[in-house]
């Protein structure tokens, strides 16, 4: 996209560089904070200097036209650094911004403002105390096993090396976060960083992500940042969600966190929504469970494009060709501190195969199809009895009971009799523990739990009792509104013994206790069926739980190539298809989102006390649409002055978001806009009238969608 060119002199780029000052919270006028045109011992002078409350110098900034790179001031900056003895120098020419620590760093980067004095002073102060990390010990009571000791060691060598962007890839119940932690504590006592994002996929693992802080930081102050509310500034460790974020992150220096951790968010938060992690200037460090080295032989044959955007994104964001730490499944098991797994291929199952699989027409629950799905069905019949079925349309678009049932019927009598192997041998799932299933929808869900309930009462103490419950987490509407409870019920208490999941323990799950997973859901994501697998790796000891066993219903296990006797953990190639002849003709198909996405979680709004309340329809739909304005804004190629007025565009649609149903240019006349040159200053920096309205309607396009 190509925008005017309004500021071509250094007069209008220091008009623009003094409204990004005050964007970030300078006070321009109180002869203190900023001093312009300051001049120095050797006659030369300084076009900016930022100080602290008292005045002290802090940073230099050289200001240049909009024409000129602010890197080709690099060399002046750093000489008037010099003579004030001061650390940082900022570059700007009123589009862009870098930053440098000239004693420590070789060269400038670009950051998205400048930091607020707060910010400022806190990097000064952390500049003067810092010492190596790696001379602080690691509390080895938080981690303490070898690999996670040997992997906080090489995140300090390469931050001392001066890298800024860095990935761990650790297997599932490897104790990352517990990593994490330790990590963050020694930089906390090596005074590199002062405050911390911690970012997690959803709302539920925050709670889990704060009570590993409070217990093992107490004297780091942490708290969960709630949708809707704001920083709070006397905190060392935020916990949110990129929903929490999205709308907000905007209103604070890019200097506001130290470091920002993302732990195992969506593949899109390194993609469409990395304006969220780009937008501060802290060492950004991701952990995943989720391998991201796959050989080109293997990503050419990847069949899920999510998958292979994962990779690509991931890898792309923290510009690495390779983990900068990792430890696989494999290794977990054979050093002991993960659970083998064993694979039942279900008599029930049906055949994940390319072409599909049989449906008989007597099979189908036809009264429960809305009229639309009936008239697809009635079409694809015709006069035969047989039609080919795409797995993903499974439950999500027609139902079979006497599968369902079959399932729950198998699933009890191999759990009580053993199985007999691919190697040949008898084996026995175990039977102390607890169960998993992973259902397509809430309707799966709640016809499987009732099933499991029904055919498991001789195992309750009394008929009140739910031996077997659901829990969902999808779009929102479909949400189960007791869901936490559910599950801590689940992980805390002996019943329930089974508990069908819709999204919500995929991924991020901690339950030890776990030793069947059911998979009744199918999908074409290795990476969301090895995070579905890993629900089951954990130890525990107390239980004598030695393996778990995946109960597999739908194929899926041999369509990702899983292999019990070699675990990798790895991304594989999908099996081959059937090579038997096929007799039917038609096929349904289904075009199924299997990702777990930050956009498509339910959201959830809790008090004070962190309990759950009923979300409004005017505030999910001030997420949606800052969302969306999100994922348009990062694709647009904007000066400082263009950025700032689409930022302010945005803030109004999420403020009107429940009213709003598309933004019009004639709400530049109207406040806050009018109070800065209203329309006309608006198409003063479009270009014009016809260049904004274009603007603008692709904005709506993609916002109001």
């Amino acid at each position: 996209m190509k925008w005017a060119n309004m500021a071509t002199n250094e007069a209008f780029a220091r008009v623009t560089i003094d409204a990004l000052l005050k964007d970030a919270g300078w006070n321009l006028s109180d002869g203190r904070s900023v001093r312009f045109e300051y001049g120095l011992s050797d006659g030369t002078i300084a076009d900016y200097v930022l100080c602290d409350r008292h005045g002290r110098s802090m940073a230099v900034i050289e200001a240049k036209k909009a024409t000129i790179a602010p890197t080709e001031a690099e060399g002046q900056a750093i000489h008037y650094a010099t003579l004030l003895d001061v650390s940082f120098v900022f570059l700007a020419n009123g589009r862009e911004i870098w930053f440098k620590d000239r004693e420590r760093e070789a060269h400038p980067r670009e950051v998205k403002t400048f930091f607020s004095q707060m910010d400022l002073e806190r990097r000064v102060a952390l500049r003067q105390m810092r010492v190596d990390p790696l001379t602080i010990p690691i509390d080895t009571r938080i981690a303490g096993r070898d690999y996670q000791k040997a992997c906080i060691d090489v995140l300090c060598q390469e931050i001392g090396q001066g890298r800024r962007k860095l990935l761990v890839e650790m297997a599932t119940g490897t104790g990352k976060t517990r990593m994490a932690v330790a990590f963050i504590k020694r930089l906390f006592q090596a005074n590199r960083i002062n405050r911390v994002l911690f970012l997690v996929d959803r709302i539920e693992l925050a709670g889990q992500a704060e009570d590993a802080f409070t217990e093992h930081l107490p004297d780091y102050p942490t708290y969960v940042l709630r949708a809707g509310r704001r920083f709070q500034d006397e905190k060392r460790i935020t916990i949110t969600t990129l929903q929490s974020m999205v709308n907000i992150y905007g209103q604070y220096s890019s200097g506001y966190f130290d470091l920002v951790i993302s732990d195992e968010c969506h593949r899109s938060i390194y993609g469409k929504w990395s304006g969220v992690l780009k937008h501060f200037d802290g060492i950004q460090l991701g952990l995943t469970a989720t391998p991201c080295i796959v050989p080109p032989e293997v990503l050419e044959k990847i069949t899920d494009e999510e998958d292979r955007l994962f990779v690509r994104d991931t890898l792309r964001f923290f510009e690495l060709d390779r983990p900068t730490y990792r430890y696989t499944l494999k290794e977990a098991i054979a050093d002991g501190y993960l659970v083998r797994y064993q694979i039942y291929h279900a008599m029930t199952v049906r055949t994940a195969a390319e072409e599909g699989f049989e449906v008989k027409s007597g099979e189908l629950d036809w009264m429960a199809m809305d009229p639309e799905t009936l008239a697809e069905f009635e079409e694809l019949f015709g006069e035969e009895d047989t039609i080919l079925v795409d797995p993903n349309a499974l439950e999500r678009r027609f139902t079979i009971p006497e599968r369902n049932r079959a399932m729950v019927r198998e699933f009890r009598k191999v759990e009580e009799e053993g199985f007999i192997g691919t190697d040949g041998r008898r084996r026995a799932p175990m039977l102390k523990g607890k169960t998993i299933v992973f259902a397509v929808n809430k309707r799966h869900a709640e016809t499987l739990a009732r099933m499991f309930d029904e055919h498991y009462a001789d195992r309750k103490p009394s008929p009140e009792i739910r031996y077997a419950d659901f829990v969902v987490s999808g779009t929102g509407g479909e949400d189960t509104l007791d869901g936490p409870s559910k599950i801590r019920r689940f992980k805390q208490e002996s019943f329930p013994r089974i508990l069908v999941s819709v999204n919500m323990l995929d991924t991020g799950f901690d339950c030890p206790e776990v030793v069947n997973l059911v998979m009744a859901r199918f999908t074409r994501s290795a990476i969301l069926y090895q995070q579905m697998r890993g629900r089951g790796t954990r130890r525990a000891d107390h239980i004598h739980k030695a393996l778990f066993t995946i109960f597999d219903f739908v194929g899926v296990t041999r369509f990702h190539g899983d292999n019990e006797e070699q675990p990798q953990g790895g991304f594989v190639v999908s099996s081959s298809p059937r090579t038997g002849p096929v007799q039917s003709r038609k096929l349904l198909m289904m075009d199924v989102n299997d990702h777990i996405d930050p956009s498509s979680r339910g959201w959830v709004i809790l008090d004070e006390d962190g309990n759950e309340t009923m979300t409004e329809a005017g505030e999910v739909r001030t997420q949606e649409l800052g969302m969306c304005f999100e994922e348009w804004f990062l694709d647009q190629a904007v000066d400082a002055d263009q950025s700032r007025l689409l930022q302010q565009v945005g803030e109004q649609i999420r403020v009107n978001a429940a009213t709003l149903e598309r933004f019009e240019r004639y709400r530049f006349v109207q406040p806050p806009f009018s109070y800065q040159g209203g329309i006309h200053y608006a198409e003063r920096l479009f270009g014009g009238m016809l260049p904004l309205e274009e603007v603008l309607q692709r904005m709506n396009a993609q916002v109001f969608c």
